[in-house]
């Protein structure tokens, strides 16, 4: 590691968007180069032009696709590249292109967990047996694929009673694919007598569609919030800290987040129906347990549902950096600095650095709230807007930061290849009531407007935000 710390290192961002620009500010900060890539759609992208005016024409690679795995390693190689900052999305959970990273005959190094670290905490499977080997709460249910209907039997009714127990007065459970992703083979059965039949019929799908009939049985949990834990760790692996918690229970139909807010709960100025302070303990620890054993060693975020009663049951593991994790950084101060640039942290650590400071160093304050700003329709299912963005702009604030690939002082269309984001908007307020107004302002006096091909104005979920905005960790 020392070797790599005292190279010069070349990053190249294979991303694009608001997180591309993320991306290269942290590398001026950290006194680095990079190297960015575009496709044909994002030609007028203000990531685009942040290349071109912080490192010239030279630090600028257009491509095909920002999946096409072989052209980025072109383009690393041509340009010199040290290292690969996938950002989000695309490739930044890819075991295989993390190995590919690291073992091919010019080595570069990944920007993001060890490949093996992703490996093991991207299969969830793998993940709820680590979390239920060290007493880390999960969905109820089986950690493992079942193909004895006997035992898928025993499974379900034990989940059934479960629910019983805990109040529920139509206890449903989800029967899936174990080999299936993307919402195939799931099924939700309500009634004891039917699970049998649904048994046999997704069994009867995952043998034929994935040769594996192996299921997962697992309790159906309704009305919960979604909280998750900011984790960072160095190469070592050894010495994990946290960033607080984030709530982002205001979603789309779709489970995509629209709102996020750190801290996950506010007992400060909110009554909950449970020990709230104890809820946000208890999953900063289950996740720094889970962090040390697994020896991760970058950014990550570990994702909770807290059921109406405070029950926290881990769901999963992102080993990236997430959209939202400007959100936490404002909230943060470490050995008394503010300015927290968590994407900064994970360049720094992931080439090597040693972590520099403990959990203690790390300081929580105020409420910060992140908007995700998009052309959508929510009256409509949420769907994607598509045309030109005739105008954007709004007052600069102090307690604002505004992330945007979108261009401030011309006219821009938004590219049909990737979803309609626009920007990401963070406030920060001294409690959660003064946070709520300074984002009901700053959406208030914010300017979008634009037109499709019919002259039509653009939709977007503006007025859903303000909405949202009021009931903000409300459970």
């Amino acid at each position: 590691m020392k070797s790599s710390e005292s190279k010069k290192h070349k990053i190249l961002i294979a991303n694009r968007g608001e997180i591309a620009i993320r991306i290269m500010q942290a590398c001026r900060k950290l006194g680095l180069d990079f190297v960015a890539l575009f496709t044909e759609p994002d030609r007028h992208s203000e990531h685009c032009v942040l290349a071109r005016n912080l490192g010239g024409e030279d630090s600028l690679y257009r491509v095909s696709a920002y999946l096409d795995a072989n052209e980025i390693f072109a383009v690393a190689d041509h340009s010199g590249a040290t290292a690969i900052h996938p950002g989000y999305g695309f490739f930044a959970e890819d075991y295989r292109f993390a190995r590919r990273v690291a073992q091919r005959e010019h080595k570069l190094i990944f920007i993001g967990p060890s490949w093996q670290v992703i490996r093991e905490l991207g299969d969830k499977i793998n993940t709820k047996r680590l979390a239920r080997k060290l007493g880390v709460p999960t969905v109820p249910g089986s950690d493992r694929p079942v193909t004895d209907d006997l035992e898928a039997e025993d499974i379900a009714r034990s989940l059934f009673a479960f629910q019983k127990e805990q109040g529920v007065n139509n206890p449903v459970i989800l029967v899936k694919a174990s080999a299936g992703g993307g919402g195939m083979g799931i099924e939700e059965v309500d009634d004891p007598d039917k699970f049998r039949s649904v048994l046999r019929r997704i069994k009867n799908y995952a043998k034929r569609q994935f040769r594996d009939e192996g299921v997962l049985i697992e309790q159906r949990i309704f009305d919960f919030n979604h909280l998750e834990v900011q984790v960072l760790a160095d190469r070592t692996g050894q010495n994990p800290v946290h960033f607080g918690t984030r709530n982002c229970s205001v979603q789309s139909l779709g489970r995509q987040k629209r709102i996020e807010v750190a801290p996950g709960f506010d007992p400060s100025s909110l009554r909950y129906a449970f020990d709230a302070k104890k809820v946000l303990e208890d999953i900063t620890e289950y996740s720094l347990r889970m962090a040390r054993e697994a020896g991760y060693d970058n950014v990550g975020t570990w994702e909770w549902i807290v059921s109406p009663t405070g029950q926290p049951f881990l769901m999963e593991v992102n080993t990236r950096i997430q959209v939202e994790n400007g959100v936490s950084a404002r909230i943060a101060s470490i050995k008394g600095r503010g300015d927290v640039d968590l994407i900064a942290e994970q360049i720094r650590v992931g080439l090597g650095a040693p972590l520099g400071y403990a959990q203690q160093d790390i300081r929580l304050g105020g409420v910060g709230i992140e908007y995700r700003i998009i052309a959508e329709d929510p009256d409509n299912r949420f769907a994607p807007w598509v045309g030109r963005i005739t105008s954007f702009d709004w007052p600069e604030q102090p307690w604002l930061t505004v992330h945007t690939q979108v261009p401030r002082d011309r006219e821009y269309e938004i590219p049909t290849d990737f979803d309609p984001n626009l920007a990401l908007a963070i406030i920060w307020g001294k409690d959660l009531d003064e946070a709520r107004a300074r984002g009901q302002e700053f959406l208030d006096t914010l300017t979008l407007a634009g037109e499709n091909a019919g002259g039509e104005p653009l939709k977007s979920n503006i007025a859903f935000l303000k909405r949202k905005t009021e009931k903000i960790l409300v459970f």
